[in-house]
C-alpha cells in the first residue's frame, strides 16, 4: 500500500523484519542483476562450455571462502549466521542439483553456460515458490544469489560493493543478498529496506543479527527514487517514509527515542528471573530454525531451546544427512547451550514442506496428508537415524525429543519403540548413551490430540502445544490465505478449550507442558496462558524480553481470575475485550 501526504512525502508499507527506527539519507543500491543472451553452441563445443562453467564454479567457491574469512570479524550471532549461510553456499557449489542441472542443460540443449545457469536457477526457484513452505520460500533468495555470483564470473562482471556511503545511510534496494547485508559498515548504515524479501530469509536473519532496523517486501520502493532524500525506516511497524514532513520527523524521532529506552530496559531484564509479582516462576525458552540462532538464544536470556525445528538438516540438498552428520550438528548446539535444555522436534517434513532428499510428493490436501511423524513411521529408517543421532548427542547435555503432529496414542507408542530399538543398537555397538534416555514428548497441534490429551498424557513424558497448527486445524483456516486470514483467531472459545483441556490433562498426569506457538511470544496472551496453568513458554528470541517484562508485571492470582472470566464466555469479541483490558503494559510492543 502507498499513501501520499503533505506534498512530496511518500509512505510505503512492507514486512517489519528488524525492530527499531532509522532516520537518515536514502542510498539506492543496484543488486547487480546481469542480463545475458542465450546462444546455441555446436556439439563439439559442449566440453569447452562445461569447462567454462567449472571455472566459474571454482571461482565462486574461492569467493565464498574469502567471505568466510571476513565473516569472522562480524562477531556474535551475525558471524554464526553468515558462517552457516556460506557453508550452505559451498554445498550448493559441490556437485549439487544446481551444478548437475547446469551441466546437463549445456550437454542436452546445446546452450551457453550463462543461459544454462539462468534456466536452471529459474526452474529451481519456480519449484520452490510452488510450495507453500516459508523455509523453502526463504531459500529462493540464496539460490538467486549463487546464480548471480556464477553469472558475474562467467561474464567477468566486477562486483560493486558499497562505496562512499554517507553517514546514517539508509540502504534502499530491489533486493539485498545476505552477503551484502553482512558486509555493511554498521558505523555508517542506519537501516535497510528492499522490494523483495521475506521474514525467514537469510537477509532478514542477518539484519536482525546486526541490529539494523529493516523492512522487506516494500512494493514501489524504488519508483522515482533518486538518492539523497531524507528517509525513515520503521522496522517495528513495517513502514518506510521518503521525504518525511517535519511533523512526521518529530513523530519518528520520538518513537526512536522511546524504542531505545525500552530496549535498554529490556536488556537489563536478561539475567532476571521470569517471575510474577507474587512469586510464580515461569520458564521462558526459545524456538529456533538454524544452529546460527543459538547466539541470540544466549543473548536474550532464554532458559533453553523449547523447539528446534530440525528440517534444516534435510533442506537444500539431494542426499539425506547421515547419523554422524546429525550427531555432530546437535552436539555443537548442546555444547553451546552449556547445560540449558535442547528440545529437538523430529523432522516435520512432507505434505507441502518438501525436502528433495526425502523424495516425497505433494498430496491432494498437503495439510492433511503424509507429513511429520506420519512420514517417520512410514519410512522408519529415516526416523531411526535421526533418533539415534539425538541419543548420541544427549550424552553431552540435557535433551528432549518432541514428536510433531501426533494424533493417536499408538503413534507415540510406535515412536517410543523405535527410540528404544535405536538405543539398543547403539549400546550393542558400544556407544555411550544417557541413562535414563531423553524424555519423549507429544506435540499437541491436532484437535484430536487435544481431545485425547488425557490418554496421551499416560504415554508422553511431556506436552508441547503448537498453537499455530492447532488454531488452523480447529477453525479450518489457512492463515496464509488472504481471503480467510482475518478469521484466524487464537481467542476462539474452541481453541482456548482445547488448550485448557491439554493443560488440565498434563497437570493431572504430572508431566511438563510448554506452549511453543505464536501465542507464546505475544505479550497480549501471556496473562491468559498463565491463568490456564501454563508455566513454560517457548518463542522467538526477539519476543522473549517483552514476554519476560509482561510476566514480571503480572500477579498469578490476577491471571487466574482472567482465565476464569474468559473461559466462562462464548463470544470471541467479549473474550478479546477481557484480554485487552488486562494487557496494560505500555512497553510490551516496542
Amino acid at each position: 500500500m502507498t499513501v501520499r501526504v503533505a506534498g512530496s512525502e511518500v509512505v510505503l508499507e512492507g514486512l517489519a523484519i528488524a525492530r527499531g527506527v532509522a532516520i537518515g539519507v536514502a542510498y539506492p543500491h543496484d543488486s547487480g542483476t546481469i542480463a545475458v543472451a542465450e546462444r546455441r553452441i555446436e556439439p563439439e563445443a559442449v566440453a569447452e562450455e562445461c569447462a567454462r562453467f567449472a571455472e566459474a564454479v571454482a571461482a565462486a567457491a574461492r569467493q565464498v571462502e574469502q567471505l568466510q574469512v571476513k565473516a569472522v570479524d562480524l562477531g556474535g550471532a551475525a558471524a554464526e549466521e553468515m558462517g552457516y549461510l556460506l557453508d550452505a553456499y559451498r554445498q550448493m557449489l559441490k556437485g549439487s542439483r544446481l551444478v548437475r542441472g547446469v551441466e546437463r542443460r549445456i550437454a542436452d540443449t546445446h546452450i551457453n553456460a550463462e543461459a544454462a545457469v539462468q534456466r536452471e536457477i529459474a526452474g529451481i526457484v519456480q519449484s520452490f515458490e510452488a510450495m507453500d513452505d516459508s523455509y523453502l520460500a526463504a531459500r529462493v533468495a540464496d539460490m538467486r544469489d549463487i546464480g548471480r555470483r556464477l553469472l558475474r564470473n562467467l561474464t567477468h562482471t566486477p562486483h560493486r560493493p558499497f562505496t562512499a556511503l554517507p553517514r546514517r545511510a539508509v540502504i534502499l534496494a530491489e533486493e539485498m543478498t545476505p552477503a551484502d547485508t553482512a558486509l555493511l559498515d554498521r558505523r555508517r548504515v542506519a537501516g535497510l529496506a528492499t522490494v523483495v524479501g521475506g521474514a525467514e530469509s537469510h537477509t532478514a536473519i542477518m539484519a536482525r543479527s546486526l541490529g539494523l532496523p529493516t523492512v522487506l517486501g516494500v512494493a514501489g520502493l524504488m519508483k522515482g527514487l533518486r538518492g539523497g532524500e531524507p528517509v525513515i525506516v520503521d522496522g517495528t511497524g513495517g513502514v518506510v517514509v521518503i521525504n518525511p514532513t517535519p511533523a512526521t520527523l518529530r513523530h519518528y524521532r520520538s518513537k526512536r527515542a522511546h524504542f531505545l529506552r525500552a530496549r535498554r530496559a529490556l536488556t537489563r531484564l536478561r539475567d532476571l528471573p521470569a517471575e510474577t509479582r507474587d512469586g510464580t516462576r515461569i520458564r521462558l525458552q526459545a524456538n529456533i530454525e538454524l544452529p546460527a540462532e543459538v547466539g541470540a538464544v544466549l543473548e536474550c536470556g532464554a532458559e533453553g531451546i523449547g523447539l528446534l525445528r530440525s528440517e534444516f538438516l534435510y533442506m537444500n540438498r539431494d542426499d539425506l544427512p547421515s547419523e554422524e552428520e546429525q550427531y555432530q550438528v546437535l552436539r555443537g548446539l548442546i555444547e553451546r547451550l552449556d547445560g540449558r535444555v535442547l528440545t529437538v522436534r523430529t523432522f516435520d517434513a512432507g505434505g507441502d514442506k518438501l525436502a528433495p532428499a526425502l523424495g516425497l510428493s505433494i498430496g491432494p490436501n498437503p495439510a492433511l496428508g503424509l507429513r511429520a511423524i506420519r512420514v517417520g513411521l512410514a519410512r522408519p529408517a529415516l526416523l531411526e537415524t535421526q533418533l539415534a543421532a539425538i541419543l548420541r548427542a544427549a550424552v553431552h547435555g540435557p535433551v528432549r525429543i518432541l514428536v510433531p503432529m501426533i494424533a493417536t496414542v499408538e503413534e507415540l507408542r510406535a515412536t517410543r519403540r523405535m527410540l528404544r530399538a535405536a538405543a539398543a543398537r547403539l549400546i550393542n555397538a558400544g556407544i555411550a548413551l544417557p541413562d535414563p534416555l531423553p524424555p519423549l514428548g507429544a506435540m499437541i497441534e491436532v484437535p484430536g490430540a487435544a481431545l485425547a490429551a488425557d490418554a496421551l498424557a499416560g504415554e508422553a513424558d511431556f506436552f508441547a502445544i503448537g498453537t499455530n497448527d492447532l488454531i488452523q486445524y480447529t477453525l479450518a483456516i489457512d492463515r496464509s490465505d488472504e481471503a480467510v486470514a482475518a478469521l484466524f483467531n487464537p481467542l476462539h472459545p474452541a481453541v482456548l478449550r482445547l488448550i485448557q483441556f491439554s493443560a488440565d490433562a498434563a497437570a493431572k498426569a504430572r508431566i511438563p507442558l510448554c506452549v511453543c506457538g505464536e501465542m507464546a511470544g505475544d505479550p497480549r496472551y501471556t496473562a491468559l496462558l498463565l491463568g490456564l496453568g501454563i508455566r513454560d513458554l517457548s518463542m522467538s528470541t526477539l519476543n522473549l524480553p517483552m514476554v519476560k517484562q509482561r510476566v514480571r508485571s503480572l500477579e498469578a492470582a490476577g491471571a487466574d481470575a482472567l482465565a476464569a472470566a474468559v473461559m466462562s464466555e462464548a463470544d470471541s469479541s467479549r473474550i478479546s475485550a477481557l484480554v485487552d483490558t488486562e494487557t496494560e503494559t505500555p512497553d510490551c510492543r516496542w
